[in-house]
């Protein structure tokens, strides 16, 4: 089989942002679906590939999508989300698989999770092999992937064994600490994904896939520390933890918010080793083998050292969060908005002042009242929300749609506009702008403007309770980054 146009439904999360940039460097022609195209405006290859708005709930977006498409990649996973996310994959799974055979749709590629054949399997695992079914009975020929522990710069799993062995010499843990996992590398991934475009599929099927190693999570942590440099950790089993507590748990010293971590605890409650190595026969592993557990965390850690982590699992919006734009008129239709806007001049360029805006956040924190920023992250986090613990993917650099902190990109325009939108829980829609206008050569105003679209009374007195405050945050903010940016300038 020879593909010309792929198709690739969840660009802006992990798996599916790396896999675009590699299926372009195969030779394919790339379509992606994205639910808000702007996420992916200013990626080093969105001028490569064909970007395409539609969501996997509306058919009329997907049948355009897959206009003249040969292979459909399906991406697409709700992590740490409610209890409806079951029903909304397997809606948006047989939407697939309709349009898709409508379509002549060649092949379908799926990624879901490596499981055992017997057992009771958590909510997520049991979604994901449901839409797995789904697609191998959609009558369109199906190449379904099964993954376990993804390690990578980035992901998820990684992340929080990261952050958990950075943090705790001692942690406790629940009984899974003791489960057998077959991890993989994001690169080994990677290479199944392109390769299972065009791979000769004589009949539609499931093929795990997983590294050379076979560990206890235990033992991944381990050997997590011993790379790392760290001493050696020391592990308490306590088999009263439950999920939703060892989430809590993980949201309280890990970026991973609770309900991810929730999701990723519970997965972990089985065994998670290929049942056979039937894949070689359809797909060989990659020139010089896969990668083994503790390779695949060196050259994670390298990456991080480094800033160069292409996609983080923060790089997806969190279930419930706004797809929408800030409207370029914030007194549209009659909306009641609060705005706090503050501007000023500097003798600085503006080139050094927007370097010192686009570095906001993460471990250059917010330029005013830190204390008052980290009061509100933990209180986001016990509410269920992100927190300020996501940090940022790159210390300088920000891209459309990266996480920050508990704010997400929704614009930026070099040297003149960063636009963030909130996704802390509040009772209503919170923006922060920062823009910058060259008045002579060394000569700039900032302005920043802080905007809030309050939802019924709880968002005015949300609004109006924390107005004594604005004065102290937002002006030291606005003196702040200036004062960085000049002190650095000179």
């Amino acid at each position: 089989m020879t593909a010309g146009r792929v198709l690739v439904t969840g660009a802006t999360g992990y798996i599916g942002g790396r896999l675009a940039p590699r299926l372009l460097e195969a030779g394919y022609q790339v379509r992606v679906l994205a639910r808000s195209p702007d996420k992916l405006r200013d990626v080093p290859w969105a001028d490569d590939v064909e970007i395409v708005r539609g969501d996997l709930t509306d058919p009329g977006s997907l049948r355009e999508a897959c206009r003249d498409v040969d292979v459909l990649y399906y991406l697409v996973h709700s992590m740490g989300g409610r209890d409806e996310f079951v029903e909304a994959e397997r809606r948006a799974a047989e939407n697939v698989a309709s349009v898709a055979r409508e379509s002549g749709v060649s092949r379908l590629v799926y990624l879901g999770g490596l499981h055992p054949e017997s057992g009771q399997l958590s909510p997520h695992l049991s979604s994901r092999a449901q839409v797995g079914r789904i697609l191998l009975e959609s009558g369109v020929p199906t190449l379904v992937l099964q993954a376990g522990v993804v390690i990578g710069s980035g992901s998820a799993s990684f992340e929080m064994i990261r952050h958990l062995s950075n943090r705790l010499p001692v942690m406790t843990t629940p009984r899974w600490v003791n489960n057998r996992i077959q991890p993989i590398a994001v690169r080994d991934v990677l290479h199944y994904l392109v390769a299972a475009a065009d791979a000769p599929l004589p009949r539609s099927g499931t093929y795990d896939i997983g590294g050379p190693d076979v560990l206890r999570y235990g033992e991944m942590m381990q050997q997590y520390s011993e790379v790392a440099g760290l001493a050696r950790r020391r592990i308490v089993v306590l088999p009263v933890l439950t999920p939703r507590l060892a989430g809590l748990w993980i949201g309280l010293v890990t970026p991973i918010p609770p309900g991810l971590g929730r999701a990723l605890i519970e997965s972990l409650g089985s065994d998670a080793v290929m049942r056979n190595h039937d894949i070689d026969a359809v797909i060989p592993p990659p020139p010089g083998g896969l990668t083994g557990y503790r390779e695949a965390v060196r050259l994670a850690l390298s990456r991080l050292e480094h800033g160069e982590v292409e996609t983080s699992w923060s790089s997806a919006s969190p279930v419930g969060a706004p797809a929408d734009p800030l409207p370029s008129d914030p007194d549209w239709a009659g909306e009641v908005v609060y705005i706090d806007e503050r501007s000023l001049e500097s003798d600085t360029s503006a080139d050094r002042v927007f370097a010192v805006v686009e570095s906001i956040g993460g471990e250059h924190g917010w330029y005013s009242f830190p204390l008052a920023w980290t009061v509100r992250g933990w209180l986001d986090r016990f509410s269920g929300g992100v927190g300020l613990t996501r940090g940022r993917r790159d210390p300088q650099k920000l891209h459309t749609g990266d996480a920050l902190d508990f704010w997400r990109v929704e614009r930026i325009e070099r040297p003149e506009l960063l636009r963030l939108r909130a996704e802390m829980r509040a009772p209503g829609g919170a923006w922060l702008e920062w823009r910058v206008e060259r008045l002579a050569a060394d000569r700039t105003r900032l302005t920043q403007r802080a905007i809030f679209f309050p939802k019924g009374i709880a968002g005015r007195l949300y609004w109006y309770s924390l107005l004594p405050f604005h004065g102290i945050i937002f002006r030291g903010m606005l003196e702040n980054i200036a004062g960085t940016a000049s002190r650095s300038d000179s």
